[in-house]
Order: structure tokens, then sequence, then C-alpha cells
């Protein structure tokens, strides 16, 4: 009998274990969030969007490792979306731009790019250049070799893929976009999110620009 139990316990302790171990909201987006008090954010109704630019050559090697985005002239910009309201809000993640004003008062939209078109470009670097000086319709990148598949993996996991904030929650991850190679034009940046409903009735709610610009630390 005592040897009855004691497998029966074992049993409920490996089952305890296959739950707490199965697959649910990607680590990335589901790991406590605690953005820096110094980072850039816009809140209203309920809804906080914070940005960091990963424009520091050492920050950006020490997060991404060989996958390190910013010698293809690529900017990682981690987004924290923060809920505070008492219903799940949805972002448009497809409609999220790098709006980059220029000196002479032009600017530019930059959509964001796929995992697997900046794995492209940051396993060859010597390939195709992003966006100019005026907007350029998405085009997917040639993509398919184990370079590049290696690359995507690692940045895939980081990437912000989840557009539904529950209430009282944050979800973040990365988003990735081509600078061609100029990382000064981070800090004359801003991150406009055009599109966030809330849920049930999608209701919109006013757009939010964050600007990367960093605050100078005392």
């Amino acid at each position: 009998m005592i040897r009855a139990s004691a497998l029966v316990l074992a049993c409920l302790v490996m089952c305890a274990s296959g739950f707490a171990q199965s697959p649910g909201v990607k680590s990335s987006q589901n790991a406590p969030a605690q953005p820096a008090a110094s980072i850039a954010h816009d809140t209203h109704e309920g809804m906080t969007i914070l940005a960091d630019a990963y424009d520091d050559g050492p920050r950006a090697k020490e997060k991404f490792g060989k996958a390190d985005p910013i010698p293809a002239g690529i900017l990682p910009v981690e987004i924290f979306l923060r809920n505070e309201s008492d219903h799940p809000i949805r972002i448009d993640l497809n409609t999220i731009q790098l709006e980059v004003h220029f000196r002479n008062g032009q600017h530019q939209d930059i959509d964001s790019l796929k995992p697997s078109d900046a794995a492209y470009l940051i396993a060859h670097p010597q390939g195709p250049s992003g966006p100019k000086n005026a907007r350029i319709p998405h085009v997917s990148l040639p993509g398919g070799d184990k370079k590049s598949a290696k690359i995507e993996d690692i940045l895939q996991p980081l990437a912000l893929d989840a557009d539904v904030v529950p209430p009282m929650a944050t979800i973040h991850g990365f988003l990735y976009f081509d600078l061609s190679r100029d990382m000064s034009l981070a800090g004359a940046s801003v991150l406009y999110v055009p599109d966030a409903v809330v849920i049930p009735g999608n209701r919109p709610l006013m757009f939010f620009e964050v600007p990367l610009a960093k605050t100078p630390q005392d």
C-alpha cells in the first residue's frame, strides 16, 4: 500500500511538472516587463506605450549576439504595451511605423521589418538596402538560406507579435526598422502607433507617439 501511494504521488508530481512546462504565451512577452523609468512613453485612456531604441552598439550586441542588427543598419526597438484598464486592448502591429524627422523639415515613415526580412539583411549586409527618402511599400526579401534561418531563430522569439494586451497586463518585444546604416536617425525618430481599439466594441483609442530621443541622465 505504501509503494502504491508513492507511485501515485510520483505521477502527480510528474503531471504538475508537465503542466508547468507546457507552452503558452512566448516567454519574451510573458516574462515580467520592467522598463526603465527613463524610457519615453505615451499614455492615455488606460494604455501606455513605451519604446526603447537599442541604437548603442555594445548594448545591441549583448542582447542579440550573432544576430546583432546594428551593423546591418537595422534599429531594434523594444516596445512595451501596458494596459491599466479593465478591458483588453488590441494593437494593430502592422500599422506601427517609425517617423524619421530630418533637419530640413521633411520626414519619412518606415514600416517595421518582419524578423525573416531583418535576418536576411543581417546575414547578407551587402544585399538590398532599406527605404531611403520616400515611403516604399514593404516587399519581402529573398530568404531560405541557412545563415538567415539561424539569425531568424534569434530574432523571432524576441519580436513583438502578440497584438492583444489583457487587462492590467504588460506585453513586450522588439520591432525592427531599417535605417540604412544611419543610427543617428534614431534620435530624430518617433514611434507612431495609430491603431488601438478597446475590446469588446472595437472602440478606437487616440493614436500614440513616442519619441526615441534619449533623455539626458543626471
